[in-house]
């Protein structure tokens, strides 16, 4: 589990298909010191990407990643030189700055503009449409990895502000018009979504 606040960014390093070229392995370079205490099969959030490390350095990791994977998240898009959001998997008795992520990364959408609104960005995103419904003014939402509170929705649209020191610290401030992001809806949507497909009765019976 994780919880949106993104503590490094890093860089692919490199690339190397694997699987008969359906699948592919990444090496990620970070920043000193920041791997300290981590471990062979520990799990990192990459752009929101709940990630297994399968081989490790001082400063770099390696994890492999499914064509599965590959298909329904920006990972597939990435190449050497991009830069990533790095988060370490939450530890119990850890501060809960965000809110609860998973990195089971539910879609990809599209950063339709970013306009300047006072100190801050003011970023407005498409969803697919098969999310809309879970995401609501003022709720949570996973951006890059990056946790997120909603200001507007309008039908499969909706805004964020990024202060500045988001913007600094994480590769949203690089996004443009037309890039793709991951997207987690919030666990807490997901779950009364699918109790809602049930009927109560059912239940008591």
């Amino acid at each position: 589990m994780f919880t949106g606040i993104i503590t490094a960014v890093g860089t692919v390093a490199g690339l190397e298909p694997i699987g008969a070229g359906q699948d592919m392995r990444l090496l990620i370079e970070t920043p000193g010191g920041w791997l300290e205490g981590a471990a062979i099969g520990a799990s990192i959030a990459c752009s929101g990407c709940c990630l297994t490390v399968v081989a490790l350095a001082a400063d770099r990791f390696t994890v492999e990643v499914s064509g599965e994977t590959l298909s329904r998240t920006t990972l597939g898009s990435w190449a050497e030189g991009s830069r990533i959001n790095l988060e370490r998997a939450l530890r119990m008795g850890d501060e809960m700055g965000g809110h609860v992520v998973s990195g089971h990364v539910d879609g990809v959408a599209e950063m339709l503009s970013v306009t300047p609104e006072n100190g801050s960005l003011r970023c407005l995103f498409q969803l697919p449409p098969e999310l809309a419904r879970f995401v609501a003014p003022k709720g949570s939402v996973t951006v890059e990895g990056v946790s997120l509170t909603v200001n507007e929705v309008e039908g499969a649209r909706f805004g964020v502000n990024l202060i500045p020191h988001t913007a600094a610290v994480t590769t949203l401030g690089d996004l443009r018009p037309g890039d793709a992001v991951n997207i987690e809806i919030d666990m807490l949507a997901r779950y009364v979504a699918r109790l809602r497909q049930f009927n109560v009765a059912e239940f008591e019976a």
